[in-house]
């Protein structure tokens, strides 16, 4: 961690190129990205899910009870994932979800949460928030809502090519 702070310190100190602060930006995001990843990932492997099944858990609860198909699970993930109906098999085993085939048309199988899942999502809203907190606490509302704008923009330029 000191390491990865020194080598910022001293970018910031040597002028940079354009190229070569693109990429210095491009590390610390990914740097950032991987501590604030830990950190959350412990929490989840301490109830026994992943990141990526907390995301599922997440995405479920906010799609109400209709739930959502495999696909529209897959389209709202953090993370692209190429095999979405095994996870949602290991999910459904561990009884966190159900999948119903629609009596309609019959290819389409609506993903739910299970009374177990809801209950999990809703239990790990508090010490997620209380992570979050404690890792990005430090910086004012106005410097947050400055860095989710600046991501936002680096995300819009990352899917314009496509």
């Amino acid at each position: 961690m000191a390491s990865a702070f020194h080598d910022s310190a001293r970018a910031s100190k040597v002028g940079l190129s354009a190229g070569r602060l693109h990429e210095q930006a491009h590390l610390e995001l990914h740097r950032t990205a991987g501590l604030l990843d830990d950190a959350l990932e412990r929490i989840f492997k301490a109830h026994g899910i992943s990141s990526t099944q907390y995301n599922v858990l997440r995405i479920l609860r906010g799609a109400g009870s209709g739930g959502l198909c495999r696909n529209e699970v897959r389209d709202r993930l953090l993370n692209r994932m190429p095999d979405v109906t095994r996870l949602l098999d290991r999910m459904e085993e561990a009884g966190l979800l159900t999948r119903e085939r629609s009596t309609v048309d019959r290819r389409q199988v609506a993903t739910q949460l299970t009374p177990k899942g809801r209950a999990l999502v809703d239990k790990l809203d508090e010490p997620v928030a209380a992570e979050q907190a404690r890792l990005l606490g430090q910086l004012p509302a106005k410097d947050l809502r400055a860095l989710v704008a600046l991501l936002a923009e680096v995300r819009e330029a990352c899917t314009a090519h496509e």
